[in-house]
């Protein structure tokens, strides 16, 4: 069973004449990464709103582990964690305070006004994963302190104390050095390989969205594409060869004899089904200067599709 069933929701604003959602389907599987993407104002924004209870939709149905975002936003709440993309804590406050109101208004654990009154689980939880996200020895630093890949780890670790079902990033990685983004997606890898959490993700940067097992393409309030990576990347762009050489003449000349498409950009490029390759090489007589394979990426297919609607 879907974990988010998502069917058919609209948003419309007042004196808006575009919905900012508009009549979206999909669903999420459990333990899966899920990938929305679109360009700015396509509704991602919008639509992870509505998924988390910040916005009532207009219409449609939304409901994630059974509960309707609409009439059962506490249990969506206590289901769901949230990293919004801009950062959401309390700068005037340490680390650990920030985790301790957390844990409070969550009901969690009881508040105290010092961390060594707080429970010994509490204690222990937040020893164990500020050790897995690296910044146990910044926990009673004031924030303000904290580079912007700290102040994630601590976002991501206070979202996952009441264990959710469903983990929100809406561009978890904006901002961030290519260490740090590494680092933040390694520990949600095991974060999903050990707890079977679901991840939800917009992203702008397309290589987080590879590894995803599902992708939705969102602009203008409308999917405009859904499936794998490896589905949407092979519907609409397709891998070619690209090679010259010395005399030109002669290699197009022979491409034409051999029946071989071609276009000249100003290299000679061939679209090829994969495994091709060797076949078309093998067949060429004329000597060659270059040769080199095109793999499409989810770029690729994601400016395509931008461009198309």
């Amino acid at each position: 069973m879907p974990l988010i069933t998502v069917e058919h929701p609209v948003k419309r604003y007042k004196r808006e004449t575009i919905h900012a959602v508009d009549d979206i389907s999909f669903t999420v599987a459990p333990g899966s990464l899920f990938a929305l993407l679109g360009p700015n104002g396509a509704g991602k924004t919008t639509t992870i709103s509505i998924l988390t209870t910040m916005l009532t939709p207009t219409s449609g149905t939304v409901a994630i582990a059974g509960y309707d975002v609409s009439t059962q936003a506490k249990a969506v709440r206590d289901t769901v964690g949230i990293i919004f993309q801009k950062p959401s804590l309390d700068l005037n406050l340490t680390a650990e305070e920030n985790i301790r109101f957390h844990a409070a208004l969550y009901g969690l654990y009881p508040f105290r006004p010092a961390y060594r009154m707080m429970p010994r689980a509490y204690q222990e939880q937040i020893d164990k994963l500020s050790t897995v996200l690296g910044i146990r020895e910044d926990l009673f630093r004031s924030v303000k302190k904290y580079s912007g890949g700290m102040k994630r780890k601590l976002e991501i670790l206070r979202s996952l104390l009441h264990q959710p079902r469903v983990l929100f990033l809406d561009e978890p990685t904006t901002g961030l050095d290519p260490y740090s983004r590494r680092s933040l997606w390694d520990y949600l890898s095991q974060v999903r390989k050990e707890h079977g959490t679901t991840i939800f993700l917009t992203t702008h940067y397309l290589e987080e969205a590879e590894q995803a097992d599902s992708i939705c393409i969102m602009n203008k309030g409308k999917i405009v594409a859904r499936g794998t990576p490896a589905h949407i990347k092979a519907e609409l762009v397709k891998e070619y060869l690209l090679i010259d050489a010395e005399d030109r003449a002669a290699l197009r000349a022979e491409l034409t004899r051999l029946h071989f498409p071609f276009t000249e950009v100003p290299s000679f490029q061939l679209s090829l089904k994969t495994g091709a390759i060797h076949a078309l090489l093998k067949a060429i007589e004329t000597p060659l200067t270059s040769v080199q394979t095109y793999t499409p990426t989810l770029e690729d297919a994601y400016l395509q599709i931008v461009g198309e609607k």
